[in-house]
Parts: structure tokens; C-alpha cells; sequence
């Protein structure tokens, strides 16, 4: 069997063994990006169909890298930058799509979002509806430059730009109308794209892309930060709403699987508090030198966190997920995510991992408990770390089986 490049070269396959290797990922990762770069054009230029995707780089910040993404290839590459309809896929199907995305590499102060072509295009990009025909004439062929980001998606190779040329535009009208208002502070403005059933992933774009906000105060936001900052600004709306509402009346258990992950989302009678605990297996992207499980956790009680979460951007993109089914519930609870990290999980692909899937996780019909221990029994039957674990590294729980916690939560004795 073979397969046929992104440029059309046909190369012998690489051989699909060992996926449950991290290294052997990112070697395989790695392998996809040198069959790009091998048979890149000797004039360093390409021509294709953004999906439409930019990229704002954080160091050196005020002065970054602003890059559009673009794939060698024309037609509906949509799917290439859209976390929304990835629940299906495994961590191949992530390495296949974004290392066709090339970065142009073009460095801009952040407060330049209104001058300049390039700085326009990356404006129109993210104010695209659809894919966007675009032409990038690298300075050099494209290498690999990549850190493996938790928060962001992997892409492919990068390179400084000596021209790009796009072609015309059909904006999202949403979108368009937000960057029309100057007078709208950004936090108006992703909650109403947001209720006007815009994407998360093009509302992260658009404030990375300086689009919304108030006039004066606009400007290019790194991509890792403009994702945590749309998951947490619709997540605290929507717990402030939730916060109103009666508690839920017995104990709920969520679950779901996926890219080797496993999620369990307990939610109990009370008022709203949330934590989420994560177990780091040997063998995996952030336990990679240890033989022992890493676990670690972040919580907010009732008045919620003003220090930025110990675990990162998934601690929000699980607490929006949350949210969204409380307010739709018109409920509110405690809240407890359980999620393993198995050695299947061989790269990271970025917070939207845990925003679709433990979106997943809370679209299905969930288990009803009358009490915590009948809980726990079958949170033991799911996962793999011990009972005893997870309590010792929550805070949340701890308080609810000592008392400090007050709930009208029924506990029996915990084995």
C-alpha cells in the first residue's frame, strides 16, 4: 500500500505500530512534517485553502509572531481546524490534519492589529465564514518548530514569510458585526457570540485576532491565551446564572472514554463548587520520566478562584462544559472531574480534548446514586487509581466526608 503526500509525491506508508508509544508518536509526528518539508517547492511557495487558521505566538511578547495557517491543498479543509468535530477522532487523525497547516511566520507588536497587510489578512481569516484561497511565499522552506502545548493543537511546519496574497472573503456576520462595534467590551462581546451559537474555536480566534473588545484597548491575544480566556468568560456567566438555581436533589455520575482518557464527572447535592483531578499515567505526555502515577487538582468553592488553575486551560474548558448543562438543567451543584490519562494518550492535542469530551460525557444519561458511597463503588469499577487516591488529592471531597463541607449529601461508611 501507499500513500500520497501533500504534494502529491507517492511515498512508501509509514508502518502504524507502536501508537501507544509517546516517543514513537512524536517521531511519527515528526516523520509527517519531513515528507512535507522534503518535497516542498523549490520556490518556496504553496497555495491552498486556510480552513481559515492563524496562529498568535507568546514569546517575546508585546512583539510576536502572527501567523495564518494554510494546508497545501484546495477545497473544504474546514474539518482542519475545527475541535467541534473531532470527537471521533484518535490522535492519528489529529497528526494527518494539522501537520498539513504551515505556519507563516511574520512578527508584529500586538497593538498593530489595525495596521499593516499581513496584520489585515490575519483580521480576515478570522473574520472568515468559510475556507479562505491563499498563497504564502515562504523566505525558506519551512522546518519544524514545535513545543507541545496542552492548550493549543499541534500543527506543521514554519517558516518567516516574504509575501502572502488571499483571496476574497465571505465573513461570518456575527462576528463581523462584533468587530464593527468598538464600543463593546470583549467580555460582551464572546458572550454574545457565544449565545448566538457562534463556535468556540472561531470566537478564540476572534479575540486572538484583536477583533472584539473595546476599539482603543484591541489587540493580538497568543492563541493558548485567547482559548482559556473564552472558556472562562463564558463558564463564569453561566455559573454566575447557575448560582440562582436549586440544587440537583441526588447524586450524578457522567462518564466517557476517549484517546485513551477516561472521564467521570460527579456532581452532588450542594452549592456550586468544582474541582477537577488528573492522574498522569507512566508513559504519557506529562509523566514521561517517572514510573509512579501523577495526580494533580484545582478547585474553586462558591466565590470561585482568582488565581489561575494549577492543571491549565482544561480546568476552564471542563468547567464550561459543566456549565452549559447546569444552566440548561437550571441547576446547580458540587462538582468532582475524575479523569486518567492512560498511556494511549501519546501526544497532546490541546484543551479541546477535554471540552468535547466531557461535553460527550454529559449529553448521555447519567447514573443516579442516593448516596456517596454507592458512588464511589462505582467509580471504582471505572478507574483504575484507587478510591482512597482521589480523595486524598481532592479538596472537595475531603471537606464533604469531614463535615466542613455542608450538604445534604447522604454518606455511609466509604471503603
Amino acid at each position: 500500500m501507499q500513500e500520497i503526500s501533500a504534494f502529491g509525491i507517492v511515498r512508501s506508508p509509514i508502518v502504524y505500530l507502536n501508537m501507544r508509544d509517546p516517543k514513537f508518536m512524536k517521531y511519527y509526528y515528526k516523520v509527517k512534517i519531513d515528507d512535507i518539508i522534503n518535497n516542498f517547492p523549490e520556490n518556496n511557495e504553496i497555495s491552498g485553502s486556510s480552513p481559515p487558521d492563524i496562529f498568535i505566538g507568546s514569546y517575546g511578547y508585546p512583539n510576536v509572531f502572527i501567523s495564518p495557517m494554510l494546508p497545501p491543498i484546495h477545497g473544504n479543509t474546514e474539518s482542519f481546524s475545527m475541535p467541534e468535530m473531532w470527537r471521533k477522532f484518535n490522535i492519528q487523525n489529529v497528526v494527518e490534519y494539522r501537520t498539513l497547516l504551515m505556519r507563516g511566520l511574520y512578527k508584529s507588536n500586538v497593538h498593530n492589529v489595525e495596521k499593516g497587510k499581513v496584520e489585515e489578512i490575519i483580521r480576515d481569516f478570522a473574520l472568515a465564514d468559510k475556507n479562505v484561497d491563499a498563497n504564502i511565499v515562504f523566505a525558506r522552506k519551512p522546518e519544524l518548530k514545535v513545543i507541545f502545548d496542552e492548550n493549543s493543537q499541534p500543527f506543521g511546519p514554519s517558516a518567516l514569510m516574504k509575501s502572502i496574497e488571499s483571496g476574497n472573503i465571505n465573513s461570518n456576520k456575527d462576528i463581523e458585526n462584533a468587530y464593527s462595534d468598538v464600543d463593546m467590551k470583549s467580555t460582551t462581546a464572546i458572550i454574545e457570540l457565544y449565545n448566538k451559537g457562534v463556535p468556540i474555536s472561531k470566537i478564540q480566534k476572534a479575540l486572538s485576532a484583536g477583533l472584539l473588545g473595546l476599539g482603543k484597548n484591541r489587540k493580538f491575544v497568543p492563541t493558548r491565551w485567547s482559548i482559556t480566556a473564552v472558556d472562562d468568560t463564558i463558564s463564569k456567566n453561566k455559573i454566575n446564572n447557575t448560582k440562582e438555581y436549586e440544587s440537583i436533589d441526588s447524586i450524578l455520575v457522567y462518564e466517557n472514554v476517549a484517546l485513551d482518557n477516561r472521564w467521570i464527572i460527579l456532581m452532588m447535592p450542594g452549592k456550586w463548587s468544582f474541582e477537577v483531578i488528573e492522574a498522569w499515567f507512566p508513559n504519557t505526555p506529562w509523566n514521561t520520566n517517572s514510573d509512579k502515577i501523577s495526580i494533580y487538582s484545582s478547585f474553586e468553592n462558591f466565590e470561585g478562584r482568582k488565581t489561575y488553575a494549577e492543571i491549565g486551560g482544561g480546568y476552564y474548558a471542563s468547567r464550561l462544559a459543566v456549565s452549559e448543562l447546569l444552566e440548561k438543567m437550571q441547576k446547580q451543584a458540587i462538582v468532582v472531574i475524575f479523569r486518567e490519562i492512560h498511556p494511549g494518550y501519546t501526544l497532546p492535542v490541546g484543551v479541546w480534548n477535554v471540552r468535547e469530551h466531557v461535553r460527550e460525557a454529559l449529553e448521555k444519561e447519567p447514573k443516579r446514586f442516593d448516596d456517596l458511597n454507592n458512588a464511589f463503588l462505582f467509580l471504582k469499577s471505572k478507574l483504575d487509581v484507587p478510591i482512597a487516591n482521589w480523595i486524598n488529592n481532592s479538596r472537595i471531597l475531603k471537606d464533604i466526608l469531614s463535615d466542613k463541607l455542608k450538604t445534604n449529601i447522604k454518606i455511609n461508611h466509604i471503603a
